[in-house]
């Protein structure tokens, strides 16, 4: 099973992914979690991806294919996948088309979390506010002024996806307002599993 997960910033993408994960023991590939990952490196590369993730800015296209593929290309996928936060641009869902296509795959569905935006503001909030509680660190772009660059930069750049993966009739769309489960279960639904 190949997927990818589609949504704003704060809907609920890395708690639902996990769901899928272990449900149907495929690999979690969060491309924030590649680029983190990237830009803790101290290589010149993960330095200039730090500056950009801290002011909410998106990585080049060519930068986040690159690191995508090269994680296909890697161990660990023999069940299937599901892309989180990858694509975020047509260019770069056209990319993975090529990629996939190169692979002799295809994906088997995107799911896109429908939600209100104007109400992910409380969701970042409170999940900076969980993470301080529990000793965590606070993730650099949860702080509201750049969450909302990053609501910006999703319906700018992102939300065209929709379309993309509608016109390919893989796109399933489930509200993601609804309660932690109630979203899983739907998502369960539209993929048929």
């Amino acid at each position: 099973m190949r997927l990818v997960l589609l949504g704003a910033p704060g809907s609920g993408k890395g708690t639902q992914a996990t769901k899928i994960v272990d449900r149907h023991n495929i690999a979690h590939l969060s491309t924030g979690d590649m680029l983190r990952a990237a830009a803790a490196s101290g290589s010149a590369t993960g330095k200039a991806l730090q500056d950009k993730m801290k002011r909410g800015e998106l990585v080049s296209d060519d930068t986040v294919v690159a690191i995508v593929a090269e994680r296909l290309g890697q161990d660990g996928i023999d069940n299937g996948y599901i892309l989180d936060g990858f694509p975020r641009t047509v260019g770069q869902a056209i990319a993975l088309d090529k990629v996939l296509a190169e692979r002799g795959e295809k994906l088997d569905a995107v799911i896109e979390l429908q939600v209100v935006a104007s109400d992910l503001i409380d969701r970042i909030v409170a999940r900076a506010a969980q993470a301080k509680a529990k000793g965590e660190p606070v993730r650099a772009d949860d702080n509201p002024e750049t969450f909302k660059l990053r609501l910006q930069a999703y319906e700018e750049q992102t939300a065209p996806l929709v379309d993309y993966y509608g016109s390919k009739g893989v796109l399933k769309s489930v509200n993601g307002m609804q309660p932690m489960d109630q979203v899983t279960t739907a998502i369960q639904s539209a993929i048929g599993n």
